[in-house]
């Protein structure tokens, strides 16, 4: 039986885009089995308290095969995925950096804790998650 490799993709909210063709892409890759771990606006974690959210992405990141961390230059201003990053590094969770297409620039957050970083294709990513993942 195939593995089905449990994921937790650090995006920024303001560029949701980004995770959803992220997540559309490994979905629709044949012969690879994923799961999503991450929060999203779509079933977001109802809370305003900022202990507890960080709780239940603690729990969601170590519940992950291997973090993938979509290194747009947004992800420098974003605290949420620096916590989520440096939080994937102390559960020994791997992290791989994607990068955005068209990105020129990208994250010191995502490529400083990053195993590897990969370009926004299919292949590259799918190899990565299956190198890297716990």
């Amino acid at each position: 039986m195939a593995r089905t490799y449990s994921v937790f993709i650090s995006h920024s909210w303001q560029h949701i885009e980004d995770l959803k063709n992220l997540r559309n892409l490994l979905e629709n890759r044949g012969y690879f089995n994923v799961q999503f771990e991450e929060a999203t606006p779509d079933v977001p974690i109802n809370s305003d308290n900022a202990y507890y959210i960080r709780q239940r992405l603690k729990q969601k990141i170590s519940n992950s095969d291997i973090v993938l961390g979509i290194a747009g230059v947004y992800a420098s201003h974003s605290e949420w995925m620096q916590w989520e990053l440096d939080k994937a590094v102390e559960l020994k969770v791997p992290i791989v950096g994607v990068i955005p297409r068209g990105q020129e620039r990208i994250s010191t957050v995502v490529s400083s804790r990053a195993k590897e970083l990969v370009r926004w294709n299919t292949e590259s990513i799918v190899e990565a998650i299956r190198k890297w993942a716990k």
